[in-house]
């Protein structure tokens, strides 16, 4: 059996944004949700984050939901961080938080709404965990909070598989998610036990797709490998310029240095012979003429 990689935008979308069973299992277990918490039923919305103003961009988001309490949520899958990204994601989810309620509507209707978003690369280098959970607290007091938003992001190349016996659903759907590629030919047992891991894993068989999807599948591939080769060659120019210029500046400081104690070496050379000639007592004019040292300077020493 051959399969096609979830993370790739046509596989997201089928996967998790036709099948309420499946993202329901799948937002249950990545999103920070308390066991009362727990989403049973949604609503798909539409993709399309539309601005008040139309001469301002829209965004179009992988997923985007709601449940029977109208908490809405938001899914991306992201081959590539760039800088601005979390900024996108912030107004992404606060556009659907703002959007629920009218003109002179009770700010009391306004309802919860979660931001999942899942990057194929690590942009948190300095921290170890892969999950990260962003939420409006007290500075000072972190049991204090205010309900609105809450971003989560995921590193999945940080996820990395502690212990095979783990059958906790967030574990399931991260191993779904990186495990799985075209050159899988067998599910491991583990995740094909729960049923909709199950059923998200046979919507990824190849010839579930038609050839126009195939192409299309190919061409996202060829688009995110010339993507991450120009990344890393901008990143390797910035590198080496980094490394040339340190060096060139170590060079010019040595060399400076050099210099410096030439003119310092010099400079007690003639201060040493203005002293011999001062105790022979040769005239202060001759000895500044004989050294090159000024007047203040031979009277000084």
């Amino acid at each position: 059996m051959r399969y096609l990689d979830p993370k790739a935008d046509l596989t997201f979308k089928r996967v998790f944004g036709e099948h309420p069973d499946i993202v329901i299992s799948f937002l249950n277990a990545l999103l920070p949700l308390k066991e009362d918490e727990q989403i049973v039923e949604i609503e798909y919305l539409s993709p399309e984050m539309i601005p008040e103003n139309p001469l301002n961009k829209y965004s179009i988001v992988d997923v985007r939901c709601k449940d029977n309490f109208d908490r809405q949520f938001i899914v991306e899958m992201q081959m590539a961080w760039f800088s601005e990204f979390k900024q996108r994601v912030l107004l992404n989810a606060s556009k659907a938080y703002v959007r629920q309620i009218g003109k002179g509507d009770d700010y009391k209707l306004l309802k919860p709404v979660y931001s999942l978003n899942l990057i194929d690369e690590v942009f948190e280098p300095d921290l170890k965990g892969y999950y990260h959970h962003y939420r409006f607290v007290h500075v000072e007091h972190s049991d204090k909070v205010i309900d609105g938003l809450q971003l989560v992001f995921i590193e999945l190349p940080k996820f990395k598989l502690q212990n095979l016996n783990d059958k906790k659903m967030r574990t399931l759907w991260l191993r779904f998610l990186t495990e799985i590629n075209q050159k899988t030919r067998e599910v491991s047992e583990e995740l094909l036990a729960v049923p909709e891991v199950k059923k998200a894993v046979n919507r990824l068989q190849e010839g579930a797709f038609s050839d126009a999807e195939l192409a299309g599948y190919e061409k996202f591939w060829d688009a995110v490998s010339i993507e991450r080769t120009i990344r890393r060659g901008r990143e390797e120019s910035i590198e080496k310029g980094i490394a040339e210029g340190i060096e060139k500046g170590r060079e010019e400081g040595i060399e400076k240095g050099r210099e410096e104690g030439r003119e310092e070496g010099a400079k007690e050379k003639q201060i040493e012979i203005a002293r011999n000639l001062k105790a022979a007592s040769i005239p202060y004019e001759t000895i500044c003429q004989t050294t090159g040292l000024s007047l203040e300077e031979v009277k000084k020493y």
